[in-house]
């Protein structure tokens, strides 16, 4: 069975059972800045498991097939994957989530028919007496519920301790027992073998049953293979750790998508799977290469071609490993990158980054010079876009940056590589570092700084060679470069941030007051209301929530409103200067004047500070538009910054934007605002809006049914932000600057309204004292009159400069002649030292070069004192004796060494400052001391 009819079938099964059929999250998790990336299914859940919100739509059962990613914090599975079977950086996890529905009879039975029923009725039909489960020890009515539901034994059924089968989401807060099923692959795999030394209970063949300690031994040998964990959130864990009943307990479930195919394709290694063979094949494809021996993905090798063992002609070794971490590195980043993570320097992009590294790094081992993950990221998306839309969506952005992060890091790989190897020698344990052994900090920083290698891929290479990696010394070189720590991502436990404001017994709510409350803000920004509930904060700030509410709170990028709430005949008032969402609910925090009560309110959003953030909001949309229109399609929001004084707005695209760019895309924006355009809003279910061509921005979460922004023919986004009614009220778009914020994103930052207007003014003035420096009246003539006059006055200075330069080389005629002039012999050649008047260095050294080129054959030193106090030595050598290898930089380097200074330059020409009051002396002893050097030349 294959993996895709597996993913069906699992999705399916469940929905014909009243589970509602979620989309995946994305990797990024939406509302938990606490974790790197999606790791489990529930993860998009959590505020429902924890009491925080209700199920979309009610429903209180839902199925999911999520994307997740473990490369970093406590789920970190780097660096095993490629060298064992069932390690990945990116896997799909199927679920089913019960949220105080049915709980553990109803999962175990789910689970059960699923696993082994008839495959004819869309289950999976594992044989069920190679089945066998796991229960936590503790919990018997698990065990009897196996038994009843499932009819297996008690003898295969395994006890296990709380750290195999208890979950919990913190030290604190809902958890409970697990229940776990393994299927025996040495039953169910065509290639399963047992490991050389194999001994014990565990590796009988027979069906009879095994102790928990052979189980368990097996399990770990990887014979037993779990593929479904099912957890029954059943206990609330006080911080004393007493375990309180949940009143309405929870099932949550994961199954390992490329663990299943695996058992059903008969294999024992899941890269051996149809989820990975077309992508090794590819690897195959590009590197030339035959993958492993005894296995090349169900085709012959190319008669004449690649030892499977070995390289080209037999001259390399070739770890297969490095075809699985290709195959496995080459999802993590389509998907990465596809839910809007840009390779970076610092979290999860650096963390993308080292996975990309890593792929290159691997191909690299396999004699590939070239990029290699491209074009097996390019068959991920193939292979996956009718169930992940997002990968084709974002395909060419996801090709030309990967692409471009290949280039990048092969552009430096091998000076990398051949440096690690001087560090890290095969065959010896010497090291870097006095501790023997050890790569030293500075060098491991030095192959991080120069050549782009992550700490953490040197450290990945220093262990497959015996080597440790000074990493204390590394963050201090890093630190000392950067002027500060690299500040390291802690693992934590899944959790949810509550907001600081969410403690309940801090608020007083006005009686009868309900949890509802209506946001008004897209329809007025003052209404007649009441308060609800208010705490108070420090000093006479309070936080304040109102039955309904015009006040917008930050999301999306756009910032939150200010604006006063004034009690009854103004009896009390808060001056509004932040705004919060607190449990679902949004408060207004800010400064009280008088005594709050509850009772009717006004609540005013400041008008003109909303109309400026209304029209930076619909201009970001015009922007990010006319970007994928005059651009491309690869080009996707990257983060937004909305604003009342500017816009600011990121996005993908791989080079700089040149003025006629910036030209064409600003006009394009105001063609939009000047058409007058309606702004419609509208509520529409997710699945639709998407399909009707509305944009989803990267790492958004959206419900079922979403807010749909429209601009006719120009864009149509899901967004929750304020915007104006039509786009003539945005009045003016000005783009006033693009930059580079990391590879492969830029950003642009502009003005609207009233703040385009003061900045085109601000230019307005600049220019107009431009023109009255230069006597041009710009009313009158026009800016192009001024830009001529600078142009002429560029071009007359470049003329001076000229005659100036000439006058200095042969003007100062008599100047030179006197110079050389007093020349002396030294040997065949001649020395002719003197004092200038040049006013600065550059002059000197004009003067020096025309020494040098009548000089001949000979050396001239000249000196001089300038104004600002300092004094300068020139030495000049000419064409013959550089060839007899004479050079000024030695020669300076000579005298300052006798003379106590410092000084170098280039062969032909060089230089040393010297004490102004003692230039003559020395102009003296450096003469002397050339014709001594001189001497010997000949």
């Amino acid at each position: 069975m294959q993996s895709a009819e597996i993913r069906s079938r699992f999705l399916k099964y469940f929905a014909a059972r009243q589970h509602a059929v979620r989309a995946s999250s994305a990797l990024v998790p939406a509302d938990d800045p606490t974790l790197l990336f999606t790791n489990a299914g529930m993860v998009q859940f959590k505020r429902v498991f924890l009491g925080m919100d209700e199920p979309p739509d009610g429903n209180r059962r839902a199925v999911t097939s999520q994307k997740c990613v473990r490369a970093g914090g406590k789920h970190n599975d780097l660096e095993q994957v490629g060298h064992t079977a069932r390690h990945h950086t990116f896997f799909e996890m199927l679920g089913n989530f019960s949220f105080g529905d049915y709980f553990k009879r109803d999962a175990i039975r789910f689970a059960w028919e699923f696993v082994t029923g008839d495959p004819a009725k869309g289950n999976l039909g594992i044989p069920k007496e190679h089945v066998r489960v796991s229960v936590f020890h503790e919990d018997a009515e698990a065990r009897q519920l196996w038994k009843d539901e499932a009819g297996l034994a008690d003898s295969r059924i395994y006890g296990l301790s709380a750290k195999d089968n208890f979950w919990q989401m913190a030290d604190t807060g809902p958890c409970g027992p697990c229940s776990e099923l393994y299927v025996d692959l040495a039953h169910l795999s065509k290639d399963w073998a047992f490991p050389k030394d194999a001994s014990g209970e565990w590796t009988r063949t027979d069906l009879s049953e095994f102790s928990t300690d052979a189980f368990v031994e097996g399990a770990e040998a990887g014979r037993f293979l779990e593929i479904w964990n099912l957890v029954f959130m059943q206990f609330d864990r006080q911080a004393d750790g007493t375990m309180v009943p949940l009143p309405k307990p929870s099932v949550d479930t994961g199954a390992g998508l490329e663990r299943i195919a695996a058992v059903l394709q008969g294999v024992s290694n899941n890269f051996h799977s149809d989820v990975f063979t077309p992508l090794i094949e590819e690897v195959e494809r590009v590197v030339g290469i035959t993958y492993a021996p005894g296995y090349t993905l169900g085709r012959k090798p190319t008669p004449g071609g690649m030892d499977p063992v070995r390289g080209a002609k037999g001259t390399r070794t070739v770890d297969p490993a490095s075809f699985r971490v290709i195959a496995d590195h080459a999802r993590a980043v389509a998907f990465l990158l596809a839910d809007g993570v840009f390779p970076s320097n610092e979290g999860r992009g650096y963390v993308l980054r080292r996975i990309l590294r890593r792929g290159v790094r691997h191909a690299w081992l396999l004699g590939r010079r070239e990029p290699t993950l491209v074009h097996v990221v390019e068959k991920v998306v193939s292979q996956l876009r009718e169930v992940y839309p997002e990968l084709h969506v974002r395909h060419k952005h996801l090709i030309e940056t990967t692409r471009a992060e290949e280039e990048r890091f092969l552009a430096t790989i091998d000076g990398g590589m051949a440096r690690f190897d001087e560090l890290a020698p095969e065959g010896s344990t010497q090291g870097s570092s006095r501790i023997r052994g050890t790569i030293a900090g500075e060098d491991a920083f030095k192959l991080y700084d120069t050549f782009g290698f992550p700490v953490d891929l040197t450290e990945l290479m220093a262990r497959e060679r015996g080597y440790l990696v000074d990493i204390s010394g590394f963050e201090a070189a890093l630190a000392a470069q950067r002027k500060q720590s690299q500040i390291e991502r802690k693992s934590k436990q899944l959790s949810v941030v509550a907001d600081e404001l969410a403690d309940a017994a801090q608020w007083e709510r006005a009686p009868g007051a309900t949890a509802k409350q209506r946001f008004i803000g897209y329809e007025a920004i003052e209404v007649e209301t009441r308060v609800a509930a208010y705490r108070r904060l420090d000093g006479n700030r309070v936080a304040v929530v109102l039955e309904e509410t015009p006040f917008y709170s930050e999301s999306g990028g756009q910032v939150s409103d200010t604006g006063e709430i004034t009690g009854a005949k103004n009896a009390w008032r808060v001056d509004v200067d932040d705004v919060k969402r607190v449990d679902g609910q949004i408060a207004a925090l800010g400064v009280l004047t008088g005594t709050l009560a509850f009772d009717a309110a006004t609540a005013r959003v400041t008008p003109a500070r909303r109309r400026d953030i209304t029209r930076n909001h619909t201009a970001t949309h015009l922007l990010h538009a006319a970007l994928r229109r005059l651009l491309g399609e690869h080009v996707h929001q990257a983060g937004s910054v909305v604003e009342p004084d500017r816009l600011r707005f990121d996005f993908t695209h791989h080079t700089p934007l040149n003025s006629e760019d910036l030209d064409r895309i600003e006009r394009w924006v105001n063609e939009g605002i000047w058409q007058n355009s309606e702004v419609r809003t509208t509520e529409k279910p997710y699945a639709e809006a998407v399909q009707a061509g509305a944009m989803a921005l990267f790492g958004e979460k959206y419900g079922d049914v979403v807010r749909v922004v429209e601009i006719p023919i120009r864009s149509v986004e899901l967004c929750g932000g304020t915007h104006v009614r039509n786009t003539g009220q945005i009045l003016l778009f000005r783009i006033t600057s693009e930059t580079g914020v990391s590879a492969g994103v830029r950003r642009i930052t502009a003005v609207t309204g009233p703040k385009a207007f003061e900045f085109l003014r601000e230019r307005d003035r600049a220019l107009e004292g431009i023109g009255d420096a230069l006597k041009v009246s710009v009313h009158a003539a026009g800016a192009a009159a001024v830009v001529r006059k600078v142009d002429q006055l560029v071009a007359d200075k470049k003329a001076l400069e000229k005659k100036l330069d000439d006058a200095r080389r042969g003007g100062s005629g008599n100047a030179v002649q006197a110079l050389l002039g007093g020349a002396v012999t030294a040997g065949a050649w001649r020395v002719a030292a003197g004092r200038s008047d040049a006013a600065a260095l550059p002059e000197l050294q004009a003067l020096g070069d025309t020494v040098r080129e009548q000089l001949g054959e000979g050396v001239g030193v000249l000196g001089a004192a300038f104004e600002d106090g300092k004094a300068t030595l020139v030495f000049v050598v000419g064409d013959a004796l550089r060839a007899k290898g004479v050079s000024a930089g030695d020669l300076v380097k000579g005298f300052a060494a006798k003379t106590g200074g410092r000084g170098g330059g280039k062969p032909h020409m060089a230089q040393m400052g010297v004490a102004a009051d003692g230039l003559d002396g020395a102009i003296t002893e450096a003469r002397a001391y050339v014709a001594h050097a001189l001497a010997g030349v000949s």
